[in-house]
């Protein structure tokens, strides 16, 4: 593009000479090094780097996030950062990820949760420099109060041959992750990956999914700031709404929001109600 004056100029070139493919996604890899995840990722993960060599876990790892975040959907499709080795640098082969995740067992999702926290303070310091900070999250045209979390859980088609796939509720075949978000910055603080067939409505993986999360927000905010947890009628578990009234014994100001779909039947049953009174 060459600008003139204040109406510039735009230049379509056909025939692909300087084209980099997925160029923007290079910007995740280097929000990684930037927050500092990389670096805590490969101290997480040195046992599984014998005598120093290969390729460094924690650059795996993330190569792995990056390309996840890009749309890939299996371990082959790391060769689309592979292939750009001038923009990825260098990129671990399908065998080698492999391996790497093989070898990750409880301990060390334990030291990569840790890890991912202590980046993502580093990430929500750097906002709260420029002055923008955590924005709010809002619910029909009003700013909510400190932070919100949205629980829920959705359904993954898989074919059979996978490991844990069970039947869903909905008559298809897979899985039945429980995840959170935080609708203030759209940041997926955790999840269960569950069989097809788990409860929908299950409370102690509702509080699983929730502690996690938690221990994912820094201090800072975790402690002293208002934490609105978010379900539909799934999370409406009498012990899973009580563990969320005793966090505050625990100095974390909890609040919850336990919604229904309002269905036209619904609402014709709501008006009838108090004729029936």
């Amino acid at each position: 593009m060459q600008g003139i004056g204040l109406r510039p100029k735009i230049y379509v070139s056909a025939d692909g000479s300087g084209v980099v493919g997925h160029a923007g996604t290079r910007l995740l890899a280097d929000l990684a090094d930037a927050t500092g995840l990389t670096a805590v990722y490969s101290t997480a993960l040195r046992p599984l780097r014998p005598r120093g060599t290969g390729h460094d876990p924690g650059r795996i790892t993330t190569d792995l996030a990056v390309m996840l975040a890009d749309g890939g959907e299996a371990f082959a499709d790391l060769a689309v950062l592979r292939d750009q080795a001038e923009v990825f640098g260098s990129v671990a082969s399908t065998p080698t990820a492999w391996r790497l995740l093989a070898d990750i067992d409880e301990q060390a999702l334990a030291l990569l949760r840790s890890a991912r926290a202590s980046a993502r303070e580093v990430a929500w310091l750097q906002a709260a420099e420029t002055g923008e900070g955590i924005p709010a999250a809002r619910a029909a045209g009003r700013v909510l109060p400190g932070l919100v979390l949205d629980l829920d859980a959705t359904l993954v088609a898989c074919h059979s041959e996978k490991e844990a796939v069970a039947p869903t509720y909905k008559g298809g075949f897979g899985f039945h992750p429980l995840v959170c978000f935080m609708a203030n910055t759209g940041e997926a603080l955790s999840g269960q990956l569950r069989p097809g067939n788990a409860g929908a409505n299950t409370a102690s993986d509702h509080i699983a999914v929730l502690d996690q999360a938690l221990a994912q927000i820094p201090d800072a905010h975790r402690h002293g700031t208002a934490i609105l947890v978010r379900t539909d009628s799934a999370g409406s578990a009498k012990v899973f709404l009580a563990h969320v009234r005793d966090l505050r014994k625990r100095g974390i100001r909890t609040f919850f929001s336990v919604g229904y779909a309002i269905t036209e039947p619904i609402r014709r049953a709501i008006r009838a109600m108090p004729d029936r009174l």
